[in-house]
């Protein structure tokens, strides 16, 4: 990270909401998100706003049907000029110097995201300029292990599609990036990456660590080069070496249900936290346990697990607080409006809570 930041336990989210327009979605964000507001995804528009959907607007033989209800690429006809074209605007725009590079190729429209339209547009209205934006793209590995081609193989398997699919969503993250850089004094795009938490199983038994490690750190890169933030979000148990050597800044794990598991790299996790690497701590769950949670019982399990991974690492536990941020454990669009409301409500309370119980100050 080229300039170190210390969140000091602000309140951020992942991108799905339940609503099924942007307006009430958003009203949520700025009421509970307050240094770290973010465009919400409403999956529940429709086919255009699922999660990897949302992000395949501009790719080569992209091809959406709507009767069906799904997405693939046809792969099987000559695409050398589709790919050519992709491929020189994506080197005309990636070699151009940071916020320089125009990415409008790939840009998210209206049809695809009516929540991050209307999120700008409330951000050019309210005139203010927020220590943090938070924006998303789905990660390149979870993209391409759900994407298929026409014959339902896994488009992850063809390296060509594969690496035209990395620089894509990488054109995404600078365009986010440079669209709402203005409205900001520090951007943080995170990639979603939840199929991570199968990687190492029976069903991605050919996919190996390299490959990952080098799809995600590209798209890394790509942040960096805006000089913003990169974080990875995974809602399940993984790896998180991975994500280290990957060079991301921020990891983002469901800390409620995993909370423990990165203590289990205490090498690696010491690495991380001593250059200035940030833990977004999911510590409400976005399932029906919600709705037993407290905020003071919540700021409880998130102090055992900030005490557990400073033992294991020998850090301060004031060097790891200043470098966090709490999160929903995963997007709330699978809950009721109810059930993510009251996500919402908690999450707020608990960062307040955890500043004031630690005695933390926003950078």
């Amino acid at each position: 990270m080229s300039i170190p930041i210390k969140p000091n336990c602000i309140a951020t989210a992942i991108g799905s909401f339940p609503h099924p327009e942007a307006s009430p979605a958003l009203d949520i964000v700025f009421a509970s998100l307050p240094d770290a507001p973010l465009w919400p995804q409403l999956p529940r528009r429709g086919l255009y706003e699922q999660m990897e959907i949302q992000y395949s607007e501009g790719m080569p033989c992209a091809k959406i049907d709507a009767e069906k209800g799904r997405m693939h690429f046809e792969t099987g006809g000559d695409y050398s000029e589709e790919f050519a074209s992709f491929y020189e605007t994506y080197l005309a725009a990636a070699e151009a110097g940071s916020g320089e590079g125009d990415f409008s190729a790939l840009a998210i429209s209206q049809a695809f995201s009516q929540g991050l339209h209307a999120f700008e547009e409330r951000l050019k209205a309210g005139g203010k300029r927020y220590p943090y934006l938070k924006v998303q793209t789905t990660g390149p590995c979870s993209f391409a292990l759900t994407i298929t081609d026409e014959n339902k193989r896994a488009i992850f398997y063809q390296e060509e599609f594969r690496d035209m699919i990395v620089k894509a969503l990488s054109m995404k993250c600078r365009w986010q990036i440079q669209r709402f850089q203005r409205y900001a004094e520090r951007m943080i795009c995170f990639i979603d990456e939840p199929i991570l938490s199968a990687f190492g199983s029976s069903t991605y038994i050919a996919v190996k660590r390299e490959e990952v490690v080098a799809m995600v750190a590209e798209q890394v890169q790509a942040v960096h080069a805006e000089d913003a933030v990169a974080g990875v979000h995974c809602c399940g148990n993984t790896d998180w070496t991975m994500l280290i050597d990957a060079g991301v800044d921020l990891i983002n794990l469901d800390a409620f249900s995993y909370g423990e598991t990165i203590a289990l790299y205490p090498d690696a996790m010491r690495r991380f936290l001593e250059s200035g690497g940030l833990i977004a701590w999911g510590i409400v769950p976005t399932s029906q346990a919600v709705r037993e949670q407290t905020p003071e019982g919540l700021l409880e399990r998130f102090g055992t697990l900030v005490d557990l991974l400073a033992a294991k690492t020998s850090m301060p536990k004031d060097l790891i607080l200043s470098q966090s941020l709490v999160t929903p454990s995963c997007g709330t669009g699978s809950l009721s409006v109810a059930d993510a409301e009251r996500v919402f409500a908690l999450l707020k309370e608990l960062s307040l809570l955890a500043r004031a119980r630690f005695s933390l100050d926003e950078e």
